[in-house]
């Protein structure tokens, strides 16, 4: 199966005709994200999601591998106490089982502990491993297991240079010079934690009270969100979304609270208009927008990847959003075809995603810094494609879902200081009040987890007349 990359072909492993088993599928998956380091999400779809495990078993193979990536480094940590081989001296097979069956040890309280190292030395097993290799890998796991209760939690672990946070160093660094060792050690404990579900609400079709009553008649509690209105985060649902009550009628979708936060930026929204998300994705502040909008007003959503617009186009037919039109390409292409000015344009630029790692945690190990200027010069270009389309006295709000100055003000910055006819407005009268306080002195909205949401940042600009 190509999917699998080199590792399978020379294996010659097919996976089809030999035994599947949650902690084999994690296992692999790891190691064909160490080998490419490509977003893991690819590697869950090909060889978990199409594998044909039961449901509990892909849910438990993909927790496996998001909670070794969260942990990686506190992981190493405890097999280092146990193995008479460093961590970094050993194959990517052997490491990658001994992090997968540490996890489920430490971490994964309903899974027997004997389950785990009996299933992590049946993975090996199932590769081919040779005897003594599956003895070690047995032999550090029981240890581990015997002296639990002794080793410390992954917030207690200290390091010759503090806390040890589960994140590369020079990002760790960063964060400490710019918000404080406290700020920046609870940021990085935060995108160690699995994320709560967060949802928004259709307000064209209902009310954030009927669908929280919805979701409690299926034993699924949901509270309002800390800061944007229309928000419902869920405490304790794991299963898949479409299961939830309300989802095919196009009730909620699911979307951060920062990430609802940036689209009010594009406010007030009386009378008609034309707006624009020039970056949108698979479409949640499109449809965020297209909800917020006054009669007679329309949204035009800009995507090039064929696989995202499939997925808008899905989620504009389930939440029954028709004033939305879609163009499959590039912004500078759809600027040449599109007819007039937008009232507000948002750019949600690709960019480095350092505030959303507790969504994807591979994210942290795939970065490094010589990718911020990369990203800067994309964003620098889409952002100048987007204010060619904004009518005077419009809105544009440029917005990105990292925390870094490189791919932030200093764009904006940039981009100000060629073109006058555009100016700084303060995000603070377009928010809430209580999200004042992740408002800059510039006038500039940034989050981070620490919040208790996804880290944005997102300047509104409004264009002179």
């Amino acid at each position: 199966m190509p999917v699998f990359g080199l590792y399978l072909q020379r294996r010659n492993i097919i996976l089809g005709k030999e035994k599947k088993t949650a902690r084999r599928l994690a296992v692999l998956c790891l190691i064909n994200w160490d080998r490419q380091k490509k977003p893991i999400g690819s590697f869950i779809d090909a060889i978990i999601h199409g594998s044909g495990l039961q449901p509990a078993d892909r849910h438990l193979a993909v927790n496996l591998v998001l909670g070794v990536l969260r942990q990686m480094q506190y992981l190493d940590a405890i097999v280092s106490r146990f193995s008479r081989f460093p961590p970094d001296k050993m194959k990517p097979l052997t490491l990658m089982a001994l992090r997968v069956g540490v996890f489920q040890i430490m971490f994964l309280e309903r899974i027997p502990e004997s389950a785990a190292v009996n299933e992590t030395v049946e993975a090996l097993k199932l590769e081919n491993q040779p005897s003594w290799l599956l003895n070690f890998v047995n032999g550090v796991l029981r240890n581990i297991v015997r002296r639990k209760k002794e080793l410390p939690g992954p917030d207690d672990l200290k390091t010759a240079d503090g806390f040890l946070l589960n994140h590369p160093q020079w990002l760790v660094q960063r964060w400490q010079e710019r918000y404080g060792t406290g700020l920046a050690a609870a940021i990085c404990r935060e995108n160690n934690k699995e994320p709560l579900l967060t949802v928004r609400i259709n307000s064209a079709l209902t009310r954030p009270e009927e669908v929280a009553e919805l979701f409690r008649r299926q034993g699924v509690h949901a509270g309002p969100g800390r800061y944007a209105p229309g928000s419902l985060v869920l405490e304790s649902f794991t299963g898949p979304v479409a299961n939830l009550p309300g989802y095919e009628e196009g009730l909620f979708h699911v979307q951060d609270e920062a990430a609802q936060l940036v689209t009010l930026l594009l406010g007030p929204f009386a009378g008609p208009g034309k707006y624009l998300d020039g970056c949108a994705g698979l479409g949640g502040k499109t449809c965020q927008l297209a909800q917020l909008l006054s009669a007679g007003g329309k949204v035009f959503a800009v995507e090039p990847d064929s696989r995202r617009v499939k997925l808008l186009e899905e989620n504009r037919r389930r939440l029954q959003l028709e004033t939305i039109d879609i163009y499959h390409g590039r912004l500078d292409m759809f600027s040449k075809s599109v007819p007039g000015l937008f009232k507000g344009v948002l750019i949600d630029a690709p960019c480095s995603g350092t505030g959303v790692i507790r969504r994807h945690p591979d994210i942290r190990w795939n970065r490094e810094q010589k990718d911020l200027p990369v990203f800067q010069q994309q964003q620098l270009e889409l952002l100048e494609q987007g204010a060619a389309l904004v009518e005077p006295g419009g809105i544009l709000v440029y917005a990105t879902c990292s925390m870094e100055p490189e791919e932030n003000n200093q764009v904006v910055e940039s981009f100000l200081h060629r073109h006058g006819e555009y100016a700084v407005s303060d995000c603070r009268p377009h928010l809430p009040p209580g999200a004042a306080a992740m408002i800059s002195p510039a006038g500039y909205f940034a989050s981070t987890p620490a919040d208790g949401m996804d880290g944005f940042f997102a300047a509104r600009l409004r264009r002179s007349r």
